[in-house]
């Protein structure tokens, strides 16, 4: 599921950046002051982003706004400790101010700044590189009519409807990060997400739901085909829950249907999996790695590599490459999610996998697009081995306990399954259950992996990042469903 073209020369030079004055002579003095008292390894991570968002409602712009970033953090680390310092003043003063104060962490004998750089170059294609303030959109002027379009549509789509929301947001983005080794790597990152909001009333009664659709792309994202999409489902979704009941309560097998309810495997599963919680001893698969963890057909991989996707990244926060790791390969848990700290730990390769929500914050190990392989299994067979039960179809929110994994989600759309068939529409049912036992009864999967293009975000430790998710078609032996009594 990646795509990857021949590197391009190495370059020299801070590239995008040098525009604000940074030069590898500045490289060099701020990482000598990072390790003047001895820290293992240091880092400089510059960030530019401009950001626009839009909204339209009640077929007017209710809300618009925009803003610019920049500015560098500076990270220390320490054995497993880490100092951070970081400023928006790109002037050579006060970077070296933000990056005594991360140096404090350590009290030794200075190791210095690296002699020479080697600027790595950029070795995939998984989204343009259209960096910040070239804007292919047309600005306000072109999106303007986008929005107008999709409300439009929406407001037409029915007698019932009686409010549309539209939401559109952009991002362009260029990072830049110089390390102690002398390396120096550079990628611009764009983003942007189409939302819609429905609310609908029929004999005195309101549901409302949507759809949105999100990727590393620029305006170009908006197809016809993808705004078509939006629309239907958005509407689709609202529609259904006229018709929709509770199901009846208690436990029973629980199908996941294809795509969004992989928000399920990345919050019970996926977070239990960051190296992180594993080297302090506070996830429940701290002793299990080597150890099997599902059905010898189960294999779940975190991937940086999906063309498009939202949370794809061509390298993440600390510079390093961002691939395919498999976490659980044919029921086995394989591997952590690693940053630089967690990697030297437990003495392996770090996994592309440290990322931070910007300059203001150090990395941690995060995921990216975490899905669950394709199984031996058909989703029309899995369906008919359920005599009673459940199939989820989106998910609106949930709280988990990283720790023990111990969850409660909320399924927004769903289907009674009764005698191996889809009978009738629920809604707003609770799932409670705990992610390792749940990731052990999962007893089917089908050939049908889909990766969501929703515009999920990942919040850890007061830090929010851009994430995907999939899953194909599984079937859980039995979960606990909230319903009517």
């Amino acid at each position: 599921m990646s795509t990857a073209t021949e590197a391009a020369p190495a370059r020299s030079g801070t590239g995008y950046f040098e525009r604000f004055g940074v030069t590898e002579r500045i490289l060099r003095e701020v990482l000598a002051a990072a390790m003047s008292r001895g820290g293992d390894h240091a880092d400089a991570f510059f960030q530019h982003r401009i950001e626009s968002s839009l909204a339209l409602e009640d077929g007017a712009v209710n809300r618009a706004h925009g803003s610019v970033e920049l500015g560098v953090g500076v990270r220390v680390v320490k054995g497993d400790q880490t100092g951070y310092g970081y400023t928006e003043d790109l002037s050579l003063d006060s970077i070296l101010d933000a990056a005594r104060t991360a140096a404090a962490i350590a009290d030794g004998p200075s190791r210095g700044g690296p002699a020479a750089f080697h600027v790595e170059p950029r070795r995939a294609d998984r989204y343009p590189a259209t960096p910040p303030g070239e804007d292919a959109g047309g600005g306000v002027a072109a999106r303007l009519p986008l929005l107008e379009q999709v409300n439009a549509r929406l407001m037409a789509a029915d007698p019932s409807v009686r409010k549309v929301t539209v939401y559109l947001n952009d991002e362009q983005g260029a990072i830049l990060v110089a390390d102690s080794r002398g390396r120096i790597v550079e990628d611009v990152q764009p983003m942007t997400l189409l939302a819609a909001s429905v609310l609908a009333e029929r004999g005195g009664r309101r549901e409302q739901n949507g759809y949105n659709v999100a990727g590393r792309a620029g305006f170009e994202l908006w197809t016809a085909d993808r705004i078509d999409r939006l629309v239907r489902e958005a509407w689709a979704r609202t529609a259904i829950l006229f018709e929709a009941g509770q199901p009846p309560a208690g436990e029973m097998p629980v199908v996941l249907a294809a795509g969004s309810s992989g928000i399920l495997l990345h919050e019970a599963i996926g977070h239990g999996m960051e190296a992180d919680f594993n080297r302090k001893g506070i996830s429940i698969y701290a002793d299990r790695l080597g150890k099997p963890v599902a059905a010898p057909f189960v294999s779940i991989v975190d991937d940086g590599t999906v063309p498009g996707a939202r949370g794809s990244i061509h390298v993440d926060d600390e510079g390093n490459a961002a691939g395919r790791t498999v976490l659980v390969e044919n029921g086995v848990l394989a591997s952590y999610l690693h940053d630089e700290i967690s990697a030297r730990h437990y003495g392996v390769a770090p996994t592309g996998n440290g990322r931070r929500e910007s300059y203001r914050s150090p990395p941690l190990p995060r995921m990216r697009s975490t899905y669950m392989l394709p199984g031996p299994h058909r989703r029309e067979e899995i369906i008919r081995s359920v005599k009673k039960g459940i199939y989820c179809q989106t998910f609106s929110n949930g709280q988990v306990q990283i720790g023990a994994g111990d969850f409660t989600f909320f399924v927004k759309n769903g289907w009674l399954i009764e005698d191996g068939r889809l009978t009738r529409p629920v809604k707003d049912v609770n799932l409670v259950g705990n992610g390792p036992r749940v990731l052990e009864s999962v007893d089917m999967v089908s050939d049908d992996l889909e990766v969501d293009e929703g515009g999920w975000t990942c919040g850890k430790d007061g830090q929010s990042v851009p994430v995907s998710q999939g899953l194909p078609t599984v079937r859980v032996a039995s979960m606990t469903v909230g319903g009517r009594g």
